[in-house]
């Protein structure tokens, strides 16, 4: 993002009205949001629709965001973008079946680290651990999807998934922990469903 660009400022001209300023804030938290949005967009929703929806809760909440000390206005943006994300993830009714024979051998290392905990991570593109997470994660409830997407994946910490999601630091780990224990369960009912119905 623009580092010569004034947040504090275009947000008060947004608030008074002006609707360059609004268009000019979109455009410079797009990278922010499209990013957020692609890690965790359902995979029935259009990524364009996503981040509209973001930006217009994003200027309907506006006029109640208070600026605190400490606390940048992009936390503030991943916070509404993440939990918009959520709040679709959450609609979303149909999950997308998969088999295990499917899975590629970098998949299969990136299942190993995800479900034991395995370091370091495996040496395989991450386009290989993408997939498998995708595939896997579509089977576990929101928030045991985010909190494994951002722990695992985008390495982020348990400071910063706190402030996104505004879980406390103990139960980002606990999420983590429980949601792990849920993946190994679908790894091994897949596991199971391919040994008994083999193609």
């Amino acid at each position: 993002m623009d580092d010569a660009f004034d947040v504090t400022v275009c947000v008060q001209r947004v608030k008074a009205g002006d609707l360059s300023a609004a268009n000019a804030l979109i455009d410079h938290l797009n990278p922010l949001v499209r990013r957020i949005v692609r890690n965790h967009l359902p995979r029935r929703d259009s990524e364009e629709d996503l981040m509209q929806e973001v930006f217009v809760k994003l200027l309907q909440k506006l006029d109640g965001y208070q600026e605190r000390p400490g606390i940048p206005f992009d936390h503030w943006v991943s916070r509404l973008t993440v939990r918009t994300c959520l709040d679709a993830l959450r609609a979303e009714r149909a999950r997308p079946e998969w088999r295990w024979a499917d899975l590629g051998d970098g998949q299969e290392q990136w299942l190993d680290f995800l479900l034991n905990q395995a370091a370091p991570a495996p040496d395989t593109p991450s386009s290989d651990a993408r997939a498998i997470v995708l595939q896997l994660l579509s089977h576990l409830s929101p928030p045991d999807r985010l909190v494994l997407t951002l722990l695992d994946l985008e390495e982020r910490s348990t400071l910063e998934i706190s402030q996104m999601t505004g879980w406390t630091r103990p139960m980002v780990k606990m999420r983590a922990m429980r949601a792990r224990k849920k993946l190994r369960q679908v790894a091994q009912q897949v596991m199971k469903s391919e040994f008994e119905n083999p193609s």
